[in-house]
C-alpha cells in the first residue's frame, strides 16, 4: 500500500511539472490590438510569467493608471480577468486565447458581449 501511494505521489508530482513545463513561455512586451465599441484599439501589455500563473499589466482607460491582472497559461490557452471602474459601475472582462510562437489571438468577453483581440511580441 504504501510502496502504490508513493509511486501514485510520484507520478501526480510529474504531471504537474509536465504541465508547467509546457506552459508556453509569455513573459515579456506585447503589442494587443482589440475591438471596442469605439473602433480599434493597439496598446502595449507586459506579462510576468511565474510557471503558469500571468500577471498582465494593461494601460488604464483613458490614460489612466495601469491595471494590473491575475491569469494562467496552460499549455498554449492563456486566460486572465480585468475589472474596471467606470461612471456606469463596475465591469470585468475575461481574455481567453491561444499561444503560438510570438503572437496570440483570441476573445474578450464583457459581460456577455464578445470581441476578438491579437496581440504580437515585442
Amino acid at each position: 500500500m504504501k510502496k502504490s501511494l508513493a509511486l501514485g505521489l510520484i507520478v501526480l508530482g510529474l504531471m504537474s511539472f509536465t504541465a508547467l513545463a509546457n506552459a508556453a513561455d509569455v513573459s515579456g512586451t506585447w503589442e494587443m490590438t482589440s475591438q471596442s465599441p469605439r473602433g480599434e484599439r493597439t496598446s502595449e501589455i507586459t506579462i510576468v510569467q511565474d510557471g503558469n500563473k500571468i500577471t498582465v499589466t494593461m494601460p488604464g482607460m483613458r490614460g489612466g493608471d495601469p491595471i494590473t491582472a491575475e491569469g494562467t497559461i496552460d499549455g498554449n490557452q492563456i486566460q486572465w480577468s480585468v475589472t474596471r471602474e467606470t461612471p456606469r459601475g463596475t465591469f470585468t472582462m475575461t481574455y481567453a486565447g491561444t499561444v503560438e510562437g510570438d503572437t496570440m489571438k483570441g476573445t474578450m468577453d464583457r459581460g456577455g458581449r464578445t470581441s476578438e483581440w491579437t496581440a504580437k511580441k515585442k
